[in-house]
């Protein structure tokens, strides 16, 4: 491979995320998607069908939305072992679960086939994956959610993009300028009526909606009907389903007002201006001729083929580390590896040897041939490639092509010629999963990891943290059922010095138990080990391996529901213990609890933060209220413990959505860094959430055709209020390594601000504005802020373009809390300079110690109106709910703003030079002070307090920034 090249892959890898996506872009059509059908989906050729016309008619669509621009290109379509044979099917290459882009399964939730893409990062950043149930795929869907091709692209603007819906099922309705209460929907040109529409058998009764007493806005059970015929051609992020509907919306047509989750998550950006920021879009021009049709793979995926390619250079008699890996790769053959599948083994060093040709696992009785073959003397150099080409060699001697099978690559040392054979490795069509043992592992394999679409994990020398077994124990296969996966309960460790106990309890759960593995090692000498079942009964016939030093005991059957409690003595001084905990689902028909942990990217140069995120989920069933602890670990074992939160402040971008995240800044060192998280909760405090995903499609409840609603079916849906309680459970997970380079060792100055606010809500309750947000940190969300600036606009605009001019609300008495504390603050409304405005925008920015400010927080409003409700079928203007305790709205505060307005021009004029020798002496409460240079306008009210404090007294309305008063101008 020459130089050029070798710059290309090494570009490429350092611009890896940690997205587990395949896709590159490439003349302007995508290549690499994968599609893949779940193993729970029964067999239907008709899907596969489906699927290429789907995206056939997609890329068509895609193409003319995007100005031309972009296409499917290529597809693979991963196909369950479970179906049939078919000479079509071919072996898959990189292709896997863990790599789909578009994941065909059964439904969350029966009845639940909303389509949606699983996007919990910031706005621009790529989601997970895109979720279609059989059903929609088969079009049985189509009348409630529009053709499947439309709404791909929907999706793909998700997936790719990172850009949000133009609607807000929890906010579906809002009060725009107009004073009328308006559809939640971008672009305002698409038509329609809002009406409650109730079906009971085939009678169908429609009103119009009335006005909620607490929110000013409408009743539940109102929905949005669009005309069937329509000429309005955006958005596609709202309504895809229209026929007129075949662009996005761009900078013109965006509907700023509306409380969509694009304005939310998007700065009130439109998603055109976001696509059009995407390295996509700026590495393509326009096509002038059409894109070919996309050219489809059917793969079916095949057992398993994993040859261990493990490094016994003279380093690895360094920290024990030989033993450490002979301990790692024997939990993973004995309990990692699944049934079916064919493994063999090699060790290197300056040359490489055979040790084990393919075995195919059918009992323990290969397991234990295997175990045989690990290396029991280390020496010599060290040659990476010599090892990867003999597992070639290995994998070739009963399987020509060796597309898909996976190469296990532990290695500790530095190799200058690693490099070489990476142009081999990739054409191989072989998977390098690398485990990097050390500081000093070398850098060249975790190119050939990420070009073929393998896992990279690090283990430190220092035992205790248990790096080597977790690297190995996520190893098991993803393109099997999550059913038949070992899932690790528990990974702990302690070097013990003077008390000799590490005692410790394990959780299991009823959605595990079958093939439950316990695993202790040590490092000096064997310890009393005591373990007992949740009822009391001790637990014996641990294998005990003397020369490995480990100990293991496989539970018969289905283990016991509940706590299990273990004792380790140790009977050397000092010793290092570790417990190991792995189990399977105990029912194929229930999905186990499962944790998936990652970080943002893969590699990282300071002092760009980092965000580490940690998925609890039951299937696809998001878990809230776990505990979720971090454990970053850096090349020298030193350990940074995160808490992670689910809270949608800070890092985590929704609330109680199942992830919890965290940012990560605590760099210690330049390297390579591990993840590992532990998630568990104790009993009756852990609940599933029912609610809907976040970024489901729009559900199309009916068309408006000649003034009248023609109903589609009902979604199926779950009182979202009803969380099912779940037992006590631990997991653990390993989330991988990253790297971190331009660590500086030198002094640094305070580099980092606050984080971002991004739920600040205001409500008005009589002339007083509640707002309430989650605090920042002093250093994002760690720490404390040293104070806030809030300031309002009657123009969302202003206050997003010019935050820094707007009106500043006196936040005097307004004592910040320790991050993530729940903030709460109150001012009363005044009279903002904007004529005829109808709304007050309120934003704040926090400031700490080292006078850093924070980005502009997400923009919360306010309706200074009653807004109007549109009359229903036949009926004059519906009045609001009987209950309703109305202000009467023919005295409105326009109104007094005019009143104040007309008295103070009135003094005005007449000691004008008065006033001005009052705005430089005094501080007087009937004056507001504006940021901006230019005359001083009078305000009214504007009274700020905090919730723990008392009102702010009315000599400190606002602080003046700049008087420039030659005249008062009202």
């Amino acid at each position: 491979m020459g130089l050029l090249d070798f710059v290309f892959l090494l570009v490429l890898y350092l611009l890896q995320g940690s997205n587990t996506s395949l896709v590159q872009l490439n003349n302007n059509g995508y290549e690499g998607i994968i599609i893949a059908i779940d193993p729970h989906v029964p067999e239907d050729g008709k899907i596969i069908e489906e699927i290429k016309g789907m995206v056939t008619t997609a890329s068509t669509y895609l193409f003319e939305a995007t100005e031309k621009r972009f296409f499917f290109k290529n597809v693979s379509i991963l196909i369950p072992n479970s179906w049939k044979e078919n000479s079509q099917y071919k072996r898959p290459k990189h292709e896997s679960y863990k790599h789909a882009d578009v994941l065909v399964a059964p439904p969350a939730l029966p009845g639940r086939d909303e389509p949606y893409t699983r996007q919990f990062t910031a706005c621009e950043e790529k989601g997970e994956y895109i979720h279609f149930t059989p059903d929609f795929v088969l079009g049985k869907k189509q009348n409630e959610y529009g053709p499947s091709d439309r709404l791909l692209v929907h999706e793909w603007a998700h997936l790719r993009w990172g850009v949000f819906d133009e609607y807000n099922e929890d906010e579906p309705f809002y009060s725009a300028k107009s004073k009328k209460i308006e559809a939640t929907r971008c672009s305002t040109g698409i038509t329609g009526i809002n009406r409650v529409y109730k079906c009971q058998g085939n009678s169908c009764t429609t009103r119009g909606c009335r006005i909620d007493s607490k929110t000013k806005l409408y009743e539940k059970d109102c929905q949005f009907f669009p005309d069937k015929d329509q000429t309005e051609k955006a958005s596609i992020m709202f309504m895809q389903g229209i026929n007129s509907v075949v662009e996005f919306c761009t900078k013109k047509n965006h509907n700023q007002e509306a409380p969509s989750l694009q304005n939310k998550m998007c700065n009130s950006r439109s998603t055109w201006e976001v696509i059009s920021n995407s390295e996509d879009f700026k590495n393509t021009i326009s096509m002038e001729a059409p894109p070919p049709p996309p050219v489809f793979s059917l793969l079916k995926i095949r057992e398993r083929i994993a040859c261990l390619v493990l490094d016994k250079s003279g380093s690895m008699n360094s920290f024990n580390r030989l033993n450490r890996m002979n301990q790692a790769a024997k939990h993973f053959l004995l309990q990692t590896i699944e049934n079916g599948s064919w493994v063999g083994m090699v060790h290197f060093d300056s040359t490489a040897n055979v040790k084990s040709n393919l075995i195919q696992i059918i009992s323990s009785k290969e397991r234990n041939k295997l175990l045989e073959s690990l290396p029991t003397a280390a020496n010599g150099g060290t040659s990476i490639c010599a090892g990867i080409k003999s597992a070639f060699q290995v994998v070739r001697e009963i399987h020509p092509q060796i597309d898909g099978s996976e190469i296990v690559l532990l290695t500790d040392g530095e190799d200058n010629s690693a490099k070489n054979c990476i142009d081999e490795v990739r054409q191989s069509g072989a998977i390098i999963h690398l485990i990097a043992l050390g500081p000093s592992a070398d850098q060249a394999v975790i190119e050939m990891s990420t070009l073929t679409g393998g896992n990279h994990f690090f283990a430190s020398d220092e035992a205790q943290n248990n790096g080597l077994i977790d690297a190995f124990g996520a190893l098991a296969s993803g393109n099997t059922d999550i059913s038949q996966q070992p899932l690790q309960l528990e990974s702990k460790g302690l070097t013990l010095n003077n008390n000799p106990w590490m005692n410790g309890t394990v959780i299991i759960d009823s959605t595990v138990g079958k093939d439950t593995f316990f695993l202790i090692t040590w490092a000096r000498q064997s310890p009393i080990i005591s373990l007992w079942d949740p009822s009391g009964t001790p637990m014996r016939n641990f294998t005990v391996d003397t020369v490995s030093k480990m100990a293991y005991l496989s539970i018969p059957g289905t283990a016991k529901v509940g706590v299990w409690t273990y004792s380790l003595q140790a009977k050397a001084n000092p010793e290092t213990l570790t417990m190991t905990v792995n189990s399977q689902a105990a029912n194929s028909s229930v999905p186990p609890i499962t944790v998936n942990a990652k970080m943002n990217k893969d590699t990282n140069s300071f002092p760009s933060p980092m965000i580490v995120y940690a998925e609890v989920l039951q299937g696809h069933v998001p878990i809230l209220g776990a505990n979720v602890t971090a454990f970053i670990e850096s090349s020298n074992g030193n350990i940074e413990v995160l808490e992670l939160l689910d809270n949608g402040a800070g890092a985590d971008s929704f609330k109680n959505d199942g992830v919890y995240s965290r940012y990560f800044i605590a760099y210690s060192e330049n390297g390579r860094y591990s993840l590992k998280v532990r998630a568990y909760r104790g009993a009756n405090v852990t609940t599933q959430n029912l609610r809907r995903p976040l970024n489901r499609a729009a559900h199309i409840p009916g068309w408006v055709v000649d003034g009248k609603i023609e109903g589609n079916p009902p979604r199926v849906e779950i009182d979202e209020d009803t969380h099912t309680t779940l037992e006590s459970f631990t997991r653990t997970a390993s989330g991988g390594a990253f790297v971190v380079s331009n660590i500086s060792k030198l002094p640094l100055p305070d580099l980092y601000p606050p984080s971002q606010i991004t739920d600040l809500e205001a409500t008005l309750n009589g002339d007083e504005i509640n707002l309430t947000w989650t605090a920042p940190g002093d250093n994002f969300d760690v720490g404390k802020v040293q104070r806030y600036i809030i300031r309002i606009s009657g123009s969302i605009l202003d206050l997003r373009d010019n935050f820094d001019n707007a009106l500043q609300v006196n936040t005097t008495d307004l004592l910040p809390n320790e991050a993530n504390s729940k903030e709460t603050f109150a001012f009363k409304q005044g009279n903002i300079s904007e004529e005829n405005a109808t709304h007050i925008f309120i934003a704040i920015q926090s400031v700490d110690k080292s006078n850093l400010t924070s980005k502009l927080s997400n923009i919360a409003q306010v309706a200074l109106f009653i807004p109007q409700a549109e009359p229903g079928p036949d009926e004059s203007p519906p009045n609001p709910s009987p209950d309703e305790n109305q202000p009467n709205s023919g005295v409105n505060i326009v109104i007094l703003v005019l009143l104040v307005v007309g008295s103070v021009a009135i003094v005005s004029t007449i000691i004008g030079a008065t006033i001005y020798k009052t705005l430089v002496f005094t501080s007087s409460p009937s004056i507001l002070h504006s940021a901006g240079k230019g005359p001083v306008i009078f305000h009214a009210g504007l009274l700020g307090k905090s919730s723990s404090s008392s009102p702010v007294s009315p000599t400190s309305y606002y602080q003046p920034l700049l008087l420039v008063p030659s005249m008062v101008y009202v």
